[in-house]
């Protein structure tokens, strides 16, 4: 589904990435964890055409990524969840599809809003939600879009603890109905371990070191998640996700 082979991304003299080879298959929930400025974001905006890469290649079920762009088969969900004001949130929803060309179907955005939580404020303005309320939002306009790859950029990181978790369960149920490919970038370990079937680690060289200056990012570790699915919050009290979380830390400090 998502393959990029050799690849890195500089901005003027700063080496974003380098040397990223990567898989990611058709369905599979990929998550990306690594510390502020080691190129995660750059993965993913490359990823969705949004950023050339410098040398190497991606490719998006065998096209560049500007062509699955310009066909709405690639989903974004930011920090930010850039919800239109002056829309309600199922107009919000079906924003995307009307823009792409598609069939904005409002019956299928509602049933979406329902899905995340927003019974009963289908109707209502971006002022009058939460936070949390917003995001669940953004993702279910990304959703309705119908893109085969969703892309999401730390869409929980200005929420609070509790509702990140919320979104988490969330999200691997939306994902669970609809069984989209998801990379998702995130600063927290213990979010990366909880929503993935496999966890990336990158960091700002090839020690693992977060402390390195300059240096480029590149994917140093690799993970399994060895936790059955479905998943829900009795998950985190569990043994096996504690030390699947230290395992995920210990590479992220460079721990051997």
């Amino acid at each position: 589904m998502i393959h990029a082979e050799n690849l890195s991304v500089s901005y003027d003299d700063v080496d974003a990435l380098a040397d990223v080879d990567l898989d990611v298959d058709e369905g599979e929930f990929v998550t990306v964890v690594g510390p502020s400025g080691c190129g995660k974001t750059t993965l993913l905006r490359t990823i969705g055409g949004l950023q050339e890469p410098t040398t190497g290649t991606v490719t998006v079920d065998g096209d560049p990524p500007e062509v699955a762009q310009s066909a709405a088969r690639l989903g974004f969900v930011f920090q930010d969840h850039t919800l239109l004001p002056w829309k309600s949130a199922v107009e919000n929803v079906t924003f995307l599809r009307r823009m792409a060309g598609k069939d904005p179907d409002p019956a299928g955005a509602r049933d979406l809003l329902t899905t995340t939580g927003l019974d009963g404020f289908e109707d209502a303005r971006p002022s009058e939600l939460s936070g949390g309320m917003k995001q669940r939002v953004a993702i279910a306009r990304a959703v309705h879009l119908g893109a085969d790859v969703l892309l999401m950029d730390e869409p929980f990181g200005e929420l609070d603890e509790i509702t990140r978790d919320e979104m988490g369960v969330e999200i691997l149920r939306l994902w669970r109905k609809n069984r989209k490919t998801v990379v998702f970038v995130t600063h927290s370990v213990p979010e990366a371990v909880f929503l993935g079937d496999r966890c990336l680690v990158v960091a700002a060289d090839g020690d693992a070191d977060p402390a390195a200056n300059g240096s480029p990012g590149r994917i140093v570790a690799e993970f399994d998640i060895d936790l059955s699915r479905p998943r829900d919050e009795s998950v985190f009290g569990s043994e096996t996700f504690g030390a699947q979380v230290a395992r995920v830390r210990g590479a992220l400090h460079g721990d051997t």
